[in-house]
């Protein structure tokens, strides 16, 4: 998934986004509700991170923004404001869920891939095609019943193929949810990280290359 974290605190800005990234998600980290207005504006993400108390733009209206942009993106605010009423203001302005600080980063990593799921339409927990099951949630990839071992971009390079049920996927799609924004177009990362990822399934192949258009799952 592609995620966007929006948090002033530069360390815990940096510490979520690793720890997403462990998690297999492309992430894009910003610091203030300016630049994540700017962000929303030009990439498709599937959750916004969003710290409430942020400078220059407030998280209050960055939030009422990305909901009224009509945008399938799921908002998980942050903030260290734990009253009731502050939670209930944060879910009544548009926010999917909420979540106060401190807090756990498994936890805020299994909000936002149940947020991720509600950001599309509805498939399975588990994938589940061409002899193939993913796991999500455990992070997991079988082959016919024999466990495949995948570097974060080769597993996130999967669900999206696995999510399209057979239709094809282009390059494109792929960078836009695989990869952050720091990503250049131009490098083949896709190319390889197909290439790596055919050789880890194994034979007979399943991964198609769609002249023209991308790749699939047939």
């Amino acid at each position: 998934m592609r995620v966007l974290v929006v948090e002033d605190e530069p360390r815990l800005a940096d510490a979520i986004a690793e720890w997403l990234r462990d998690e297999t998600h492309a992430v894009d980290v910003v610091h203030d509700g300016a630049a994540a207005l700017e962000r929303v504006g030009v990439n498709d993400y599937d959750v916004v991170v969003l710290d409430r108390d942020l400078p220059v733009v407030h998280g209050d209206e960055v939030c009422r923004a990305v909901v009224g942009t009509g945008t399938t993106a799921r908002v998980l605010m942050l903030t260290a404001a734990a009253e009731i009423a502050d939670r209930v203001g944060g879910l009544g302005i548009g926010a999917d869920d909420y979540l106060t600080k401190p807090f756990a980063f498994p936890e805020l990593a299994a909000r936002v891939l149940a947020l991720g799921r509600r950001s599309r339409p509805a498939v399975p927990p588990v994938l589940r095609r061409a002899g193939i099951t993913l796991d999500p949630a455990r992070r997991e990839v079988f082959r016919d019943g024999r466990y495949v071992p995948l570097s974060p971009k080769e597993f996130a390079v999967l669900t999206e193929l696995l999510r399209a049920e057979g239709a094809a996927v282009s390059t494109e799609q792929l960078l836009e949810k695989a990869w952050d924004e720091n990503a250049d177009p131009f490098t083949g990362a896709v190319r390889l990280a197909v290439l790596k990822l055919r050789r880890k399934l194994g034979g007979p192949p399943v991964v198609e290359t769609v002249t023209g258009t991308g790749y699939r799952i047939a």
